[in-house]
């Protein structure tokens, strides 16, 4: 299958309908989903109604997909997903960074590494001006992805939580990088 990225260690590739069963076990991990929905499971329905919909989702500035499957490089084992994904669908100039890894890549750098990769690749083949992302202010593990990716803190906001969490009293955090910030670091 065609390779969006390669990195070191990582291959992103667009997600397909066979990869439903990875994702229905990524979204079962209570630990994985922790942060974004208190740890609920996810149902085979809803990844396949909800969940694989978003991610084969194609963006028409990016010419290619917003979210892409993330497996090691040699062995081709799933990982999890990255996101790249433009906030406007027709203009790249802002994008959002994610990643859901599952626990098994959790403190192995593998966050870091596709994030910066991604960053690098939006800035210099995909006009991307400027990256943000965001997780629950408690999450101190990708708030650090996010630091060591580039993306300084920005701001603490209070998100509509219709159903809350645990940890969402805090509020929301946003982490930015704009182009001019990218390349004064090179």
């Amino acid at each position: 299958m065609h390779a969006f990225l390669r990195t070191e260690r990582l291959v992103l590739r667009p997600f397909t309908e066979a990869d439903a069963d990875h994702l229905f076990a990524l979204d079962n991990d209570p630990e994985v989903m922790r942060f974004i929905n208190g740890g609920a499971p996810t149902s085979r329905e809803e990844i396949g109604t909800a969940v694989l919909p978003r991610l084969l989702h194609d963006y028409p500035c990016l010419g290619t997909r917003g979210f892409w499957a993330a497996e090691e490089r040699g062995t081709g084992t799933f990982l999890g997903w990255f996101e790249f994904r433009p906030l406007d669908e027709h203009s790249c100039a802002v994008v959002e960074l994610g990643y859901r890894l599952n626990r098994a890549a959790w403190g192995r750098g593998h966050a870091t590494e596709g994030s910066r990769h991604l960053i690098d690749k939006g800035f210099t083949d995909l006009g991307v001006e400027r990256v943000t992302a965001n997780t629950m202010a408690v999450n101190t593990r990708s708030r650090r992805v996010m630091e060591k990716s580039g993306l300084s803190f920005l701001r603490t906001f209070t998100g509509d939580w219709p159903d809350p969490i645990p940890g969402s009293e805090h509020g929301e955090v946003e982490y930015r990088l704009t182009r001019a910030e990218w390349q004064q670091r090179r």
